[in-house]
């Protein structure tokens, strides 16, 4: 395969059309600008938090070019064998007041967006790559969820409040993942700082426990592939999957108890809150039918017990179809969304998390409903009224879950271009391919390598998911992201 593709595309002006059909705002306004040259000449009042931290050996882990830093972690085991965990999220709201011409912005967007070719942040660069991003060796205003966790992994207490933060370490998950595995000769370097070892070790510790007690309530242990393109000078030179280890694992798992201890926190102290929910799934009896053709029972009524024992079976028995599993079932559960709830408020919480209180906070420089959180725990801590009504909430929630859902047709389109692209100087070739779908408009497959995803065109008749198939590439047409084959 050729990755100089012979068919020139510009992925940038390809992206931004993309994104401004699908209603994101890509452009700053003049106001925007003036903000952020205010807030470089002199730093908000409220961002200079009062408790000091910047002694804590904190340290963060994203990917490897990530620069809008939203989280940072500590861990530290107590005298009776608790342990003590910090989470400290960015301070953003303290930089971008609601109403302002930057939170305008972000309340329109409401997300980030990948495209591979181009990031279309929510907030301006200056603050999410810089002023609101926990960057190594800089002090930063953050609000701080402490967890006090029993050895048994059940959080006993939580606390939350404003703090100046210092991160000791930037850290990438690809790195920590491979030392945690064992690999300590080559990966040392990346963790040699004074006692950061030992700090990484006690939090991947804490995570597996924060795993096994999310397994015990019925979160799902799924996996699907998550491809990314690679663009070097404008081409497209390969299509990376994102690997997954227990770097990744330990801050998912931190993020969902920070999260959760967020939402009870909101409830507990009687404020209105934006959850995350995944409701319990309409099309359970389709994922019955996905279980029998493997022979596996599940019970007629949604049980995310006996689910996840049914995803853990095939992962051992087949773990290349696993991925490919794990995508149906996903889609079978059906998305997530945002709903506003009030304190003492029943609703369905998160079936893939086994979760019933469950809410956005950790990444307020990515996600608005993460900001519109921080601002109303704030307000909590400050003793303030809430800076929200329940009906502006509701908007705020509609709009973020649609936003969401615009964000993910446009990433999704431009890793059909950006694939179809890399494959454009390899007409003819054959692969190994997997089927993903079998609907009324074609057969879909995504390749083994690259991951990418195509529909057959000829002799598809007879396949069916989970399928692994030849196919020969017949066509490519980037700029509409179509990849077309043919079973051989």
């Amino acid at each position: 395969m050729n990755p100089r593709h012979p068919i020139h595309l510009d992925l940038r002006a390809v992206a931004t059309t993309a994104a401004a059909q699908n209603g994101f705002i890509t452009e700053w306004t003049s106001d925007s600008f003036q903000q952020i040259k205010a807030l470089r000449k002199s730093t908000p009042e409220e961002a200079k938090s009062s408790k000091q931290l910047t002694d804590v050996m904190w340290s963060s882990i994203d990917n490897n070019d990530s620069k809008d830093l939203d989280q940072i972690e500590y861990a530290e085991r107590l005298d009776n064998g608790d342990v003590r965990i910090l989470v400290g999220i960015a301070d953003v709201d303290a930089y971008v007041p609601k109403g302002s011409p930057i939170d305008l912005h972000a309340a329109a967007n409401t997300t980030s967006v990948y495209t591979g070719a181009v990031i279309f942040p929510m907030l301006p660069d200056d603050l999410s790559s810089d002023m609101t991003s926990l960057k190594q060796d800089e002090e930063r205003a953050a609000i701080v969820i402490e967890l006090i966790v029993a050895q048994d992994g059940t959080v006993k207490s939580s606390e939350f409040y404003r703090g100046s933060v210092q991160n000791k370490a930037k850290l990438a998950y690809s790195a920590v993942g491979r030392w945690l595995e064992g690999d300590a000769d080559r990966y040392s370097k990346d963790v040699a700082i004074d006692g950061l070892e030992h700090q990484l070790k006690l939090q991947a510790q804490e995570s597996g426990k924060f795993h096994e007690t999310r397994a015990r309530t019925g979160s799902l242990n799924l996996y699907t592939i998550e491809a990314q393109p690679i663009v070097v000078d404008g081409q497209v030179v390969d299509i990376s999957v994102v690997d997954q280890n227990p770097a990744r694992e330990l801050i998912e798992n931190f993020m969902v108890a920070a999260n959760t201890a967020m939402a009870k926190f909101l409830d507990k102290s009687g404020s209105l809150s934006i959850r995350r929910i995944v409701k319990t799934p309409k099309r359970w009896s389709r994922i019955v039918e996905l279980a029998d053709q493997y022979d596996f029972k599940l019970p007629s009524e949604p049980d995310g017990h006996a689910l996840n024992l049914f995803l853990a079976k095939r992962k051992l028995a087949d773990p290349v179809h696993f991925p490919d599993l794990s995508l149906s079932v996903v889609k079978l559960l059906g998305r997530g969304e945002y709903i506003v709830v009030r304190s003492g408020q029943s609703h369905e919480g998160h079936f893939g998390l086994g979760i019933q209180d469950y809410t956005h906070s950790t990444a307020p420089n990515r996600r608005y409903a993460d900001l519109i959180t921080q601002r109303l725990v704030k307000a909590i801590i400050d003793g303030k009224p809430s800076p929200y009504t329940e009906q502006e909430l509701d908007d705020i929630a509609k709009h973020c879950t649609e936003r969401e859902d615009a964000a993910n047709r446009v990433e999704r389109f431009m890793r059909k271009v950006a694939a179809a692209l890399l494959l454009s100087g390899s007409i003819g070739e054959s692969f190994e391919a997997i089927v993903t779908g079998v609907k009324e408009d074609g057969t879909y497959v995504r390749l083994l390598k690259p991951p990418a995803e195509g529909r057959i065109v000829q002799n598809e008749h007879g396949l069916d998911v989970g399928d692994k198939v030849h196919v020969r590439l017949l066509s490519v047409k980037p700029a509409k992201g179509f990849i077309d084959f043919r079973r051989i």
